[in-house]
């Protein structure tokens, strides 16, 4: 068996993986196992009791974290007119339109959040083969296509840290909410806001309940299993 470093063996000599945790004491405890030399992003990810094999079960959506992502995010939107200039008066890193479409269609995505004006879906829509896979193509249901009066908004909102979620094809969902570098409160205001607006997009189809597992990580970091009823309920806390 390969020999594990003592700084790993340490870390995880703190961790009771037969229990699970308080989130807050979750929080505390993934700080104190971050020992990477860089700011490592801390993780959710959580286990549902959805079938995402069903429409009705499938569950995205985006929300602006409270104390954002502790990154700097590059935006791009897709816009013309009145809209690109209102983009661009937001903060908007690269605007274009036709001259963007291209630029993508030659392998251009050097980019954390595209937006698009709804306008323009009918030629954005085929950048889907590009963008897709990167988890990149504006969606009206995470709010990354909008109206041209509500680009400006849309801009500012992932700007300041907006994360989108999804379920994935194991029916789990995994989110960032922030860096080591926050302090404990600052990591569970996050986690409160990305659990309460999952419990409240609750699928239609879902049954019984929705969270079914929870863990809290770090980049390098081992995972802390958290108590998954304490999770869900923070959402009826706010």
């Amino acid at each position: 068996m390969p020999k594990i470093a003592k700084r790993v063996a340490a870390v995880r000599e703190k961790i009771d993986r037969d229990r699970p945790y308080e989130p807050r004491e979750a929080v505390k405890l993934v700080k104190e196992c971050a020992t990477a030399k860089f700011d490592e992003t801390v993780e959710l990810h959580l286990r549902t009791g959805l079938d995402g094999r069903h429409a009705d079960q499938q569950l995205r959506g985006s929300v602006v974290l409270p104390h954002g992502l502790g990154k700097a995010v590059r935006v791009a939107v897709f816009a013309d007119g009145d809209a690109a200039r209102e983009a661009q008066a937001a903060g908007a890193d690269i605007i274009g339109s036709d001259d963007l479409i291209q630029r993508v269609q030659g392998g251009f995505v050097d980019f954390d959040v595209a937006l698009a004006q709804r306008e323009l879906m009918g030629k954005v829509g085929g950048l889907g083969r590009i963008l897709g896979p990167r988890g990149l193509m504006p969606n009206p249901r995470n709010n990354t296509v909008v109206a041209g009066a509500d680009i400006a908004r849309a801009v500012r909102e992932a700007k300041a840290g907006r994360v989108d979620y999804r379920l994935d094809r194991t029916n789990l969902i995994h989110c960032a909410i922030g860096k080591v570098s926050f302090n404990e409160d600052q990591l569970f205001d996050n986690l409160q806001a990305v659990v309460s607006e999952i419990v409240k997009n609750r699928p239609a189809g879902a049954k019984g309940q929705l969270l079914r597992g929870a863990t809290l990580t770090s980049t390098m970091g081992p995972g802390v299993p958290m108590d998954v009823n304490q999770v869900q309920a923070m959402a009826a806390a706010t």
